[in-house]
Parts: C-alpha cells; sequence; structure tokens
C-alpha cells in the first residue's frame, strides 16, 4: 500500500511521519522512531510482550495497523521512564519495584508487563492482587513467575500511594 502520512503524539511529544499505513504499530516505532523498549514476541498478540498504551489502553501493538493512530496518544515504556525522570528518579517507581522485587529475569516481558501493571494504576491505584493478576493476564513471563510481578505491582502501588498522600 502507499505510504500516508499519520499523525499522533508518542510518549507526549507531537509526531509525524510517512509510512504505510498497514505497518503494525510494533514495527512503527521499532523502525521509525527507536522506540526498541517495545518489544516483537508472538506476532499474533497472545503474549503481550509488544504491549503500548493507546489513548490509555493498554494494547498489543503487532495487532494495532500504524494508520490506526492517527490522531491518538501512544504511550510506550520509554514514556513512562522518561516520566518517572521528571519526576525526579531514575525510574518510574513501577519499574524501580519490579527490580527490588525480583520481577525481572531476562527482561523480555518486562516492558509489557509494567505498561499493562501501569494502565492498571492509572485507573486502579489500589488495586487488590486478583485485580492484579487480571491486568496481566495478557502478558506471558517463562522466567520470573508471576508471583514477583504481582508482588512488584502491589508494592509499587503502595509506594505510589505514599507519596501523593
Amino acid at each position: 500500500m502507499k505510504e500516508q502520512v499519520i499523525r499522533f503524539e508518542i510518549n507526549g511529544e507531537k509526531a509525524e511521519v510517512y509510512a504505510d499505513p498497514t505497518l503494525s504499530l510494533l514495527h512503527l516505532l521499532r523502525s521509525r522512531f527507536n522506540l526498541i523498549g517495545t518489544k516483537e514476541g508472538c506476532r499474533k498478540g497472545e503474549c503481550g510482550t509488544c504491549t503500548v498504551l493507546l489513548d490509555g489502553q493498554a494494547v498489543n501493538s503487532c495487532l494495532v495497523p500504524a494508520g490506526k493512530v492517527e490522531g491518538k496518544k501512544v504511550l510506550t515504556i520509554e514514556g513512562v521512564t522518561r516520566e518517572g525522570a521528571l519526576k525526579g528518579k531514575r525510574v518510574h517507581p513501577l519499574q524501580q519495584s519490579f527490580v527490588e522485587k525480583g520481577a525481572v529475569q531476562c527482561g523480555f516481558c518486562t516492558p509489557g508487563m509494567v505498561m499493562s501493571a501501569y494502565a492498571l494504576l492509572r485507573d486502579n491505584p489500589s488495586p487488590s492482587p486478583e485485580q492484579v493478576r487480571e491486568a496481566i493476564s495478557g502478558n506471558l513471563c517463562r522466567c520470573s513467575g508471576y508471583k514477583q510481578i504481582e508482588e512488584a505491582v502491589l508494592e509499587a502501588a503502595k509506594t505510589m500511594q505514599e507519596k501523593q498522600g
């Protein structure tokens, strides 16, 4: 298909790119914006490794055609990291909690897990363990198991609540 201009917001900044509108958002982010924190896993929307937020909703970027982001807001793991840095930290509290709780092993699934958890905590700052499990249910991890990830999300929620209150 013929390339067209696609205008959207990425990690809080306006973007404009000429691209094939059928190219996946995943490949657009990685190849045109060098945002390689979003990982390619299954290419079928089954593993959650490529999760980003599209207008605040966690989506598998491998399934979203680039043309569908026209006029929308995309947040990637790099944007979450930047948000943490803007608050005077090296990383977002959610990312720090993943490290502290041992919720990262090989790290391949971590960006997608963080993005799903970020969406949850934005909408529900004090989730139950069951709500955390539901929020990350579309993300597969083969290394660390899910208990540490659940603990990391709950700890981050607690830390974020304490800093706000």
